[in-house]
């Protein structure tokens, strides 16, 4: 059985590497932008009165970053996966069928991480908790950070595309005695 090989392979591989390093970048983003949050709460009119400390999360801070981490650790593992699956097809070794099947139920959490990011928790529960304070504190560019998870799970699926097809084949060679 052949495996992919040559450039496209390794273009494949680098995709499927793609994957949890865009998740990670996604977590990474989620934490600057909530810290410079808790910034603007704790040095905001409302906070007036209460202890200033910024280098701690607020309550507000700290539920944003644990539902920002639990997002990025789903998607991170089914990222892993992808690049483990990716890695074991190229190999052309039993149960490719097995693995095609797994990676196709693994898209839903991927899915599921990339629509809870895409609400924007940190907004979100900055408006339950109405405090406009923090609000205002997050960075311009942090409700795009969802589509981090987007690319990530785009560049994985076409690294498992080349990782599944055959790049390398060989020209069809004509059979003997057919016109060519």
């Amino acid at each position: 059985m052949a495996t992919s090989q040559g450039r496209g392979g390794r273009v494949g591989l680098v995709l499927l590497a793609l994957g949890p390093a865009l998740v990670a970048a996604y977590a990474g983003a989620g934490y600057v932008a909530i810290k410079a949050a808790v910034r603007a709460q704790v040095t905001g009119p409302e906070w007036a009165g209460h202890k200033a400390d910024t280098a701690e999360f607020t309550s507000l801070g700290v539920d944003t970053w644990r539902l920002t981490w639990w997002t990025a650790l789903v998607v991170g593992l089914v990222a892993v996966l992808y690049l483990l699956f990716g890695v074991l097809l190229r190999r052309g070794s039993r149960g490719r069928t097995l693995i095609l099947v797994v990676s196709g139920l693994l898209i839903v959490p991927y899915a599921l991480g990339f629509g809870v990011a895409l609400f924007n928790p940190p907004a979100m529960l900055a408006n339950l908790y109405d405090n406009p304070d923090f609000l205002a504190g997050l960075p311009a560019w942090q409700p795009f950070t969802a589509w981090l998870l987007l690319a990530a799970g785009l560049a994985q699926a076409v690294g498992m595309v080349l990782a599944t097809t055959r790049i390398g084949r060989a020209p069809a060679q004509p059979q003997v005695g057919s016109p060519s």
